[in-house]
């Protein structure tokens, strides 16, 4: 489990000296995340490796949200005065967020399912 920590704190630092050094206009967890998913696209840090973390903080993410929202909370007068404003760009938000979504996830499909199609020799139904 220490081991686990471990890996993902190391991540979240490099990507954090990254923002800090190379790529300010990125956010270092950003960059740290990013960082993380290559390495495991890459076989260069096993699944099994950060599993048990990453475990311990998915099934404890609703308690991590607590901070937030008591800082949301303090607040309150200026989400009061501006509602609409924040609501208009919260429903435009979400509706780009399930377009963009969607699209990825159209682009991810079409491409995984051009790779299905036989080829050469196989291609060949007289062959």
């Amino acid at each position: 489990m220490i081991v686990s920590f471990g890996i993902l704190i190391g991540f979240h630092a490099l990507g954090s000296v990254l923002s800090v050094l190379v790529v300010p206009m990125i956010p270092g967890n950003v960059l740290g995340m990013v960082l993380l998913t290559v390495a495991l696209a890459t076989r260069l840090i096993r699944h099994d490796w950060i599993e048990p973390a990453a475990d311990l903080l998915v099934d404890n993410l609703a308690f991590l949200f607590v901070p937030a929202g008591v800082g949301v909370m303090s607040y309150a007068g200026v989400i009061a005065r501006e509602w609409l404003p924040l609501s208009v760009s919260v429903f435009l938000s979400l509706i780009a967020v399930l377009i963009v979504t969607g699209r990825s996830a159209q682009m991810v499909a079409r491409i995984a399912h051009r790779g299905d199609r036989p080829t050469g020799a196989e291609a060949d139904p007289d062959g």
